[in-house]
């Protein structure tokens, strides 16, 4: 007879009630710290192997996990491992979807699998752990199902979404999604690779993660199902940065930064870098080698609010025509690869030496009983340091952050786009001026596209040097089970329920001939905060692009006035109309390949009439026509 008086709290599908039913026991953890020493083993080594016998294979290990002062640190054995494949999510059901079905991969129904799923979860030793999709505060009820050996990988979860004891939870709780955890099946059945299989219905969201790699499922994985709800329910989860920023006279202004992989959302919450000397290095020019130079007193203080997740609820909404916000997690997965000797990040470097509480490592070199150091990253198998060095730091530890019940109104929403160098001799559509103030339909646009840009660290790509590529649908296009036009329908209508919200475009790395950098956006960023997140109109002029928007003619902080050359990069010496124009083709021929997709009957007929627009070439008056600007002084 199954007795556990814990298990009659949950209402659970009838497979995974037979499936726990059977296993050989379940552990409800009752705090983190119980979780974080079972990522130890049986034994509470200082050096635990996660390993699986596989038939024909013998022993395989997974990962190891090294007992630090300042927390666990995880080793994948495997290169591969360490990061993310951007191809491995598949459908398992027959719901609408873009992604590619798990049967059409495969050849064999994902039913099948399920079955196989559950009978090896039977016979083993299972953590079950309760969790809030989407943060403690605003989340959904969710599970994960985990075989105990691979204790650390519950443990990610738990410090992403925060974790809940079991104590606290009720009978009668019924998981809104829910993560399976089978490690084997990576080798038995996807010839080594990660698979995470979705399920969807109307009322539950499951994720098969046949991988120990927290990205694709205990981080991204959490970030489908709340897209996947936020589809049933009419509200986004947007791929984001977000900071509350207060300038020297005590105002305070929020910041939303959306945009593919390597689109500045982490530096949003960056400091000004400064120079030796205290000055801001705006550029340096890419042909004379010249450096242009700001002097700059007191900058914002910042107030974090979230780091990759921004959940907009639509319960949050107040018909402010702001859009309204808050973080969707309770930890940030953060990657330390430009952490390379000490004093490179002194935030993060006390937070993790010294924490409030152990933190949980990944890709880093690790000695037991000593202190895991950021910038030490492991090895791979070609000698160099791991590009994917990762640190979970919980948002209590984070200095001055906004906490994680009180939404905030956006009033600045930027999107940043990697540009390389760009001259009349070699012209590219790196052409963007410093800060492009964009009407809703504008700004809609660069969001279906998200391009990739120019030399991305974030992705591994054999031609990401070459330029253009597009994200998808809001930059989280890789992590959305359903379609493209359902998720751009969405994201038109968040738009334009918040005409107070301004809109804006920001280049990183090269503006025209100037190397920049994030500069330029940590530069627009002060000048916006000190004047209350709006822009005179009598300082815009109609970009020669029209899906630039509007170029700002002037631009003074501190005193200053910011060379016209980074406003307008059509004024140039080395690049002039004839390189702009170049440019500016190959950027609008890009929109209009990648726009013919949302081309469906499906599609919003507003969104029609906006992607009509960019094909026969209209200039910016007949998207404000469909969109005004409401929100200029």
């Amino acid at each position: 007879m199954f007795t556990d008086s814990y298990f009659d709290r949950f209402v659970l599908p009838e497979d995974l009630t037979e499936t726990l039913k059977k296993c050989r026991c379940i552990c409800y953890p009752e705090t983190k710290e119980q979780l974080e020493e079972m990522c130890f083993g049986p034994t509470h080594s200082s050096r635990y192997d996660v390993s699986y016998t596989l038939p024909g294979m013998g022993i395989v290990k997974e990962a190891e996990v090294v007992r630090c002062k300042n927390g666990p640190v995880v080793n994948f054995m495997e290169d591969y491992m360490r990061r993310r494949d951007p191809d491995c999510m598949r459908i398992g059901d027959d719901l609408p979807t873009d992604k590619p079905r798990f049967e059409d991969v495969y050849g064999y129904k994902f039913s099948k699998l399920r079955q196989e799923t559950m009978d090896w979860l039977a016979t083993q030793q299972i953590i079950l752990l309760p969790f809030k999709a989407g943060g403690k505060y605003y989340g959904y009820d969710s599970l994960m199902i985990c075989p105990m050996n691979a204790a650390f990988f519950a443990l990610s979860l738990a410090n992403m979404q925060g974790f809940e004891s079991i104590f606290d939870v009720k009978h009668g709780f019924t998981p809104r999604g829910i993560i399976y955890v089978a490690p084997p099946f990576r080798h038995t059945h996807f010839s080594g690779k990660q698979v995470v299989v979705h399920q969807r219905s109307e009322k539950l969201h499951e994720v098969f993660s046949y991988n120990l790699y927290p990205g694709p499922s205990a981080k991204k994985g959490v970030f489908s199902m709340l897209l996947d709800i936020g589809e049933h329910e009419g509200w986004i989860t947007n791929h984001a940065s977000a900071a509350l920023l207060e300038t020297p006279y005590e105002n305070e202004i929020v910041f939303m930064h959306e945009g593919a992989s390597g689109g500045g959302k982490s530096e949003m919450l960056e400091e000004v870098h400064h120079e030796e000397d205290g000055r801001l290095l705006l550029g340096t020019h890419t042909v004379t080698g010249e450096k242009y130079y700001l002097s700059m007193g007191e900058t914002c203080k910042i107030h974090p609010i979230a780091d990759d997740m921004v959940m907009a609820h639509k319960d949050m909404q107040n018909g402010s025509g702001h859009l309204v916000i808050v973080d969707a997690e309770d930890g940030w997965f953060l990657r330390m690869d430009g952490d390379n000797y000490y004093g490179n990040s002194p935030e993060y470097e006390r937070i993790s030496i010294h924490p409030s509480e152990p933190l949980e490592f990944f890709n880093m070199d690790a000695v037991p009983g000593a202190t895991c150091l950021i910038w030490e990253h492991v090895p791979e198998s070609d000698g160099k340091p791991c590009t994917n060095p990762r640190v979970i730091i919980p948002r209590n530890m984070i200095e001055n952050i906004v906490p994680g019940n009180e939404p905030q109104e956006v009033n600045v929403r930027s999107f940043g786009v990697r540009m390389p160098p760009s001259t009349v001799m070699a012209p590219n559509y790196g052409v963007m001026g410093m800060v492009q103030v964009v009407p809703t339909s504008i700004a809609w646009l660069w969001r279906l596209i998200a391009p990739r840009g120019f030399k991305n660290p974030s992705i591994a790509d054999t031609n990401a040097g070459s330029g253009l590529k597009a994200e998808g649908v809001g930059s989280y296009w890789p992590f959305s089970t359903g379609k493209k036009v359902t998720q751009a329908n969405m994201l038109l209508h968040q738009m334009l329920a918040c005409p107070n919200t301004l809109n804006i475009l920001i280049p990183n790395q090269h503006i025209g001939a100037y190397q920049v950098g994030f500069m330029g956006e940590w530069i627009t960023r002060e000048y916006l905060a000190r004047h209350g997140g709006t822009i005179r109109m009598k300082h815009l002029v109609p970009a020669r692009c029209p899906i630039f928007g509007y170029s700002l003619d002037e631009m003074k902080i501190d005193g200053q006035y910011v060379r016209q050359t980074f406003l307008r990069p059509e004024l140039q010496s080395k690049l002039g109309f004839e390189g702009y124009d170049a440019g500016a083709k190959i950027l609008t021929d890009f929109f209009k390949e990648q726009l013919k997709q949302f081309m469906t009957d499906d599609l919003d007929p507003l969104g029609r009439q906006i992607i009509e627009l960019v094909m026969n070439d209209a200039p910016l008056e007949d998207y404000l026509a469909l969109t005004p600007l409401t929100n200029l002084k």
